[in-house]
């Protein structure tokens, strides 16, 4: 693109220079485990310790449907609870005093009444860091000292200890925060943790949280209603989440962020993975699945559905260890209509409100960070990421997203790590557009990829994508047909990706021009940069046209041709929610357009044409690298070649153009037949050369066509 797009493209790289880096999740520094864990594994014994509530009617009305051996064990347990067990479930964790206990929480709903009020005293006045969202970064010694400032029930420090709760269904025993707490269960420095059979809720944060645990479950335990994450397992590992559910998240359902880097340097093959999560279903939140830094996570036979998006993974925040992100595999998951748009949320001033006042329960969802709706999987700067074998369908924008993302974002400034994502990313076997009974379910596109990264690549055949042709897997990992090799993405796509990633839900700004915003026609800022765009070239274009090329049949059409391919790049424009042929079709004609200008050029202004014909062949070399096959081995997309081209030849055009001249005269009897130069006088002054001074402009009619 010419000067009005290089232009904008270093003014938004600049800006994100230099704003402060934004970040969904922070914690304290944290150093990732050694790895000597395990996974725990589920003891079937009688609890230790147990949790229940004095309202015996109420017990008894909660279990009578139960089956009956189920409803027997509850009463015997209840009997054992009214004469040694504990009301709430902080005090029985405070009770734990050796590693090995179970706890068992009797059905029935814990607003843990003592950890709720705010912190008074020495904790009312800690000092830490804030967060970006307003809460304080807490030391480990200061979540132990004061532990319930921002935890509804803190397990700091134990080991081996499970808790379960003892009704028919996760959803009859209730660990409720009420939004009073930051997380309603964190488990800090705990290894080995088991939580089984509760739902936990209703936080300003996260309801479930496990930090620096080395050896942790999640099973059969329920989510929802919370301003950032359902699960959230940070800087863990030998994790095992199973058959969870969450829903109604402002940010994802489950969370894996800064899984253990166990696979950092390895290929495709790896002896074993951090994090392992199946079984779940995850709905109804900004995105079902989500990992900045989620390394070495395996997921597989869950079910993605009814969010903004279905998974992300991303190298895009700093402060998370293990960045950049890489070694997930994602296999035999239901990844599907992620349509929900929540945006308007936030531009009504509904997250404005206090979180009870929001109307979670009734189906509200804040986004707390930029998300493009109506997405399968995007993965934002990772690398060695398998997705294979998954049903990917019913998404109104892409199917996959995949995009690079710069170093300096999470916080290193290195030239040599600045390229460093988006490498070896392979989408192989996957079932695209179909549900699991084979009925048809398209995606907007299959396949929507900046361009950045080498080594990646689609299974052949995806319905419809951007670039129109992408580099093909073969049968084993690490093959690749049509592999390419950039540094730096499309410079449209990047400058959309600049402008939508300035959002702010605190704030309630959204950023103008961007589609995933609601933003239609004119507003958006690839049909504005391609109006920008195609008014300079017209201007300019057409002072060309008038001053020199008017008289010139080869000249006229190929303006027209140059005029129609810049009327179909600002429609082309429109079109991102479907793959298309428009764009590539415009950079078809506007490079017919050059390549007539410059030949019509060749006998009054020959440097003019050399640059003109060198610009026609660099935009049908980007039409061919969009639509047929990108040009491996290239460092840039020609794109950027012929931006910086373009430049050049705006400026020398709009000189030639104000330079006195006379314009090309059509062909005549005994003229030139292709009419791009006036006939040789006869007589005996000399011809001028083309590298002679032109004589002073006069006016001229041109002679009519014979």
């Amino acid at each position: 693109m010419p000067a009005a797009l290089l232009a904008a493209l270093l003014a938004l790289l600049s800006l994100l220079a230099a704003a402060p880096a934004a970040s969904a999740h922070e914690e304290r520094p944290i150093t990732l485990p050694d790895g000597s864990g395990s996974v725990p594994e589920y003891r079937a014994a009688e609890p230790d310790l147990i949790v229940c509530k004095t309202d015996r009617p109420a017990f008894e009305r909660r279990i009578s449907g139960f089956p009956d051996e189920l409803r027997q064990r509850n009463l015997a347990l209840y009997e054992r609870c009214e004469k040694s067990g504990y009301r709430h479930l902080q005090e029985a964790v405070d009770a734990v005093d050796r590693p090995g206990m179970n706890i068992a929480i009797l059905p029935g709903l814990y607003e843990e009444e003592p950890s709720l009020p705010a912190p008074t005293g020495e904790c009312a006045a800690l000092k830490a860091p804030q967060s970006s969202l307003g809460y304080q970064i807490l030391s480990y010694e200061q979540q132990v000292r004061c532990r319930h400032n921002q935890n509804l029930v803190a397990i700091l420090g134990k080991t081996n200890l499970q808790i379960e709760g003892t009704g028919a269904s996760r959803l009859d025993v209730v660990v409720d925060a009420k939004y009073q707490k930051l997380n309603a269960i964190r488990a800090d420095k705990s290894n080995g943790v088991y939580f089984r059979n509760f739902t936990a809720q209703r936080t300003t944060f996260n309801s479930l949280y496990v930090l620096a645990g080395d050896g942790f479950v999640i099973d059969d335990v329920l989510t929802r209603w919370n301003d950032e994450y359902g699960f959230l397992t940070f800087a863990s590992d030998h994790g095992l989440y199973k058959n969870c559910e969450s829903y109604g998240n402002g940010d994802s359902g489950i969370y894996p962020g800064s899984a253990s880097n166990i696979n950092d340097g390895r290929g495709y093959e790896v002896p074993r993975y951090s994090i392992e999560i199946t079984g779940c279903h995850s709905h109804h939140n900004m995105v079902g699945y989500s990992g900045t830094a989620g390394d070495s996570v395996w997921v597989h036979d869950n079910e993605f559905d009814q969010n903004m998006g279905g998974a992300s993974m991303d190298s895009a925040f700093p402060g998370h260890p293990g960045l950049p992100q890489n070694h997930a595999k994602f296999e035999r998951n239901l990844i599907h209509d992620n349509n929900q748009d929540y945006y308007g949320y936030v531009a009504d001033g509904t997250c404005a409100k206090p979180p009870i006042e929001r109307g979670y329960e009734r189906g509200v969802v804040c986004p707390q960070i930029s998300m493009p709706p109506g997405t399968g999987i995007i993965t934002a700067g990772g690398n060695w990421n398998l997705y294979e074998n998954n049903w990917v369908y019913g998404h109104r924008r892409a199917g996959f997203f995949l995009s690079a993302v710069p170093a300096f974002i999470r916080g290193e400034e290195a030239w040599s790590k600045q390229t460093d994502t988006s490498h070896h990313n392979r989408y192989a076997g996957n079932v695209m557009g179909k549900d699991r009974s084979g009925a048809a379910r398209p995606n907007g596109m299959d396949v929507w990829w900046d361009g950045q990264g080498r080594a990646n690549c689609w299974q052949d055949g995806p319905d419809g994508s951007t670039p129109g042709t992408v580099p093909q897997c073969g049968d084993r990992r690490g093959e690749v047909s049509g592999a390419s090799a950039r540094l730096v993405g499309e410079p449209v796509k990047l400058v959309q990706l600049l402008v939508c990633a300035d959002y702010n839900v605190q704030a309630r700004k959204l950023p103008a021009g961007c589609d995933w915003y609601g933003a239609r026609g004119l507003e958006r800022v690839e049909t504005q940069l391609a109006l920008a765009v195609a008014a300079v070239l017209l201007l300019v274009g057409g002072v060309l046209w008038w001053r020199r090329l008017r008289g010139s049949r080869l000249g006229t059409a190929a303006s027209l041709a140059g005029l129609a391919g810049l009327v179909l790049d600002v429609a082309g424009s429109t079109m991102s929610l479907t793959a298309t042929f428009v764009p590539a079709l415009a950079l078809l004609l506007l490079g017919l357009w050059w390549t007539g200008v410059g030949l019509a050029l060749r006998a009054g202004r020959p440097w003019l044409a050399r640059l003109t014909l060198l610009l026609a062949g660099l935009t049908l070399l980007d039409a061919f690298d969009k639509a047929v096959l990108m040009i491996p081995w290239t460092p840039l997309s020609p794109a950027w070649i012929r931006a910086l081209v373009a430049v050049v030849w705006v400026l020398w055009a709009v000189v030639a153009s104000a330079r006195p001249g006379t314009p090309a005269r059509p062909s005549g009897p005994g003229g030139d037949p292709t009419g791009d130069r006036e006939p040789v006088p006869a007589g005996p002054a000399p011809a001028l050369s083309a590298a002679a001074p032109e004589p002073p402009a006069t006016p001229t009619t041109p002679d009519p066509a014979p």
